[in-house]
């Protein structure tokens, strides 16, 4: 692989490697970090496999929320490892990033590139802050809304909004943000974006390099320290985020970069089985620091490289295009509602019995409200948005 240095900017220009498939770099990219598009690919490869692990990934995120809530021992709870999945989304996202916009950076901009990515993420992030104010104040079995009031409420929503943690809520773990707590993600996903943008596609090869392996120590001393790489979301554990999307992020940057795409007669299903292994993995508090790291270091990036090369039948293309179109707004709007459940399980106190039925219900239901976000929000909304503020000015 040559680093080329054009008006500032590296790109990657891929020479072709024996046994592992190369992606040409050739031509117009789609500006999202979900791979499916509006955009149509001429000459450059599309990712199926790819776009149906994310929607397997926001899935398996909805169900560990639940599941986090209804079992509190990690040793007796099935999805236990379901927090590594924002691992995996920052690994594919920076593989993504670095395959849409290497090669057109040095045209397109540091502004233009800001203005897509805002495009693409944020209207989801404030339909999130929105359903998280009604969420506070409407929750039925909880009388938090009336304890903070409406003074702190418009400064949650704000903080939301506008990506400002502000940690505050003690009886909810002092999330980031707390109406729509998945939105720390995005938080660090914006950042490495910048980071992208202004660092990581100016630098040359031995920097970068550089920089990976102290990501990598970094991954050894947060797991090390926290016994896993849990942390990001909220004050208490809040270092965790950095550490992880800087390694994952780089990681995915670098498997395109390199041409480490596996290809194999692998498909969606063993994939998305092979994901659903880690994720499913039992937790042993003696080990999970080595478990924890030896899937975010190595396992995730290598399903990345697999799935990047993987081929999917006719029959599962449209699953896999729906799976990765619904996996952001799944991701986006499903916590606000958690939080309802979470005063439901504090003020009722269930059985088990009847949460083994209400968080499937829950899960499905939350599967088609996504949906409803996606057609009548996401589409429509960053179709507007891409029309009015970048292709009118280019």
């Amino acid at each position: 692989m040559i680093w080329h240095k054009t008006n500032g900017c590296y790109a990657a220009h891929l020479h072709t490697i024996p046994i592992i498939g190369i992606i040409t770099s050739s031509s117009s990219v789609p500006m999202s970090a979900t791979i499916s598009d509006n955009i149509k690919l001429q000459t450059r490869p599309h990712f199926e496999v790819l776009d149906g692990l994310r929607g397997v990934a926001a899935v398996a995120v909805v169900v560990f929320h639940f599941m986090e809530i209804a079992i509190t021992d990690l040793s007796k709870n099935f999805i236990t490892h379901g927090y590594l999945a924002v691992d995996f989304f920052f690994c594919l996202s920076g593989f993504v990033i670095a395959y849409a916009y290497d090669n057109r950076m040095p045209g397109m901009g540091v502004i233009t590139f800001i203005k897509l990515r805002l495009i693409r993420l944020h209207p989801l992030v404030i339909t999130g802050a929105i359903l998280g104010l009604l969420s506070f104040f409407l929750d039925p079995f909880s009388t938090l809304g009336q304890q903070y009031g409406i003074g702190q409420g418009i400064l949650l929503f704000l903080s939301s909004c506008f990506m400002v943690p502000y940690p505050i809520i003690k009886e909810r773990f002092y999330n980031l943000f707390q109406y729509n707590p998945p939105t720390w993600s995005l938080f660090y996903e914006y950042l490495a974006n910048l980071m992208y943008a202004f660092v990581l596609c100016r630098i040359g090869k031995k920097l970068f390099w550089l920089l990976f392996l102290i990501a990598i120590a970094a991954v050894f001393f947060e797991t090390h320290r926290s016994n896993g790489l849990g942390g990001g979301w909220g004050k208490m554990v809040f270092w965790g985020g950095p550490v992880r999307v800087a390694y994952s992020f780089s990681a995915g940057m670098i498997i395109f970069r390199m041409g480490w795409i596996i290809k194999s007669r692998l498909g969606f299903v063993s994939l998305s089985a092979m994901l659903l292994a880690a994720l499913l993995l039992p937790y042993i508090a003696s080990i999970n620091q080595y478990t924890d790291a030896f899937t975010v270091l190595l396992y995730f990036p290598f399903l990345i490289a697999l799935g990047a090369g993987a081929q999917v039948s006719d029959g599962l293309v449209s699953l896999c295009k729906f799976s990765g179109d619904l996996s952001y707004p799944l991701y986006m709007s499903h916590y606000p509602f958690v939080w309802i459940f979470f005063s439901y399980i504090a003020v009722k106190k269930p059985p088990m019995s009847w949460l083994e039925i209400l968080i499937p219900i829950c899960v499905s239901l939350l599967i088609g409200w996504a949906y409803v976000i996606m057609v009548a929000i996401d589409i429509p909304v960053r179709r507007y948005l891409k029309r009015k503020f970048v292709d009118s000015v280019s």
